[in-house]
């Protein structure tokens, strides 16, 4: 829990109610907060020390939703939940991601790779568009471009050299997480509709009423059985293990044509606010249960 990327503060709240939920799981819980340094050697050190029977991935962003964490417990045999190396790394780079969801027929949105200096200079697509770091989550860094806009967005410091643009995709804002693809797992759990004022922020996941959350959401038949259905497909393409989270937008005008995947997320926040535990409440399982589940998911070669 914790770490050094721009998500560590979710990260350690994530870690601390899991922590929580586990020791009233009867497990014993040590918890690990690497820093806001990368320290690495002492990382291994720690856990090479706890010999834990299982490593529960409650890190955040880069480093630890990325494959580099992923990486280090494979190479030291340490049972680990949620995704593994590749899986981690192809999600977290938003790019590569669609390219997987486009070879496996799930829709996306037009987007390019640009240069931060290029989007600060001039509009390098039309307008209205979104800006966002190609492998950052929770809404970091997001820069919402309007067609009334006077000029190209000025990045601010926080933004790596290099950014994804994509076209910005009109609608209702729906999610679902998913719990195992095997038989016998709980699958894709139920679609929730996110209510917010504005743009669904960082602050709109995260704070106290940011958002308002509808679940089950209230949807025709075809758009709820789609969610359902392409998040358990992008699941699958990416890879994923243990728990995963597909975001989507719906432009109610254009019916289903108009359902489009935005990401897919392989830690998906376990706060007080967060998504996926608010699903698995709504189908019958305890915030406990869902991270016992997850334990007992865990295992190397992921």
């Amino acid at each position: 829990m914790g770490g050094p990327s721009a998500e560590r503060e979710v990260s350690l709240s994530t870690g601390k109610g899991c922590a929580e939920a586990l020791r009233g799981e009867g497990f014993d819980v040590i918890e690990v907060d690497p820093g806001e340094t990368h320290a690495g050697a002492e990382l291994c050190a720690r856990l090479a020390a706890i010999n834990p029977d299982v490593v529960f991935n409650a890190l955040h962003g880069r480093w630890g939703e990325d494959g580099c964490v992923q990486g280090l417990l494979e190479w030291m045999r340490l049972p680990y939940t949620h995704s593994g190396v590749l899986a981690s790394s192809l999600a977290m780079d938003k790019a590569r991601a669609k390219d997987t969801f486009r070879a496996h027929g799930l829709p996306v949105v037009d987007s390019i790779i640009a240069r931060k200096q290029d989007v600060c200079s001039a509009h390098v697509m039309a307008t209205p568009y979104v800006v966002k770091p190609n492998n950052e989550g929770s809404s970091v860094g997001v820069y919402l471009v309007n067609e009334a806009a006077n000029g190209p967005p000025q990045l601010g410091p926080e933004m790596p050299d290099e950014v994804m643009v994509e076209t910005f995709a009109p609608g209702r804002e729906l999610t679902t997480s998913v719990l195992g693809d095997k038989p016998g797992d709980p699958g894709a759990l139920t679609v929730t509709d996110i209510l917010t004022d504005g743009w669904y922020d960082y602050d709109a996941k995260y704070k106290p009423g940011g958002s308002r959350h509808v679940v089950p959401a209230e949807l025709p038949q075809e758009i709820w059985d789609a969610c359902m259905d392409m998040a358990l497909r992008a699941h699958t393409a990416l890879g994923c293990r243990g728990v995963s989270r597909t975001d989507f937008r719906w432009d109610e005008s254009r019916g289903l044509e108009g359902l489009i995947i935005l990401e897919t997320n392989t830690q998906p926040g376990m706060t007080p606010t967060s998504l996926t535990p608010e699903q698995a409440q709504a189908v019958g399982m305890s915030f406990g249960q869902l991270c016992r589940w997850l334990v007992e998911d865990a295992s190397c070669n992921r």
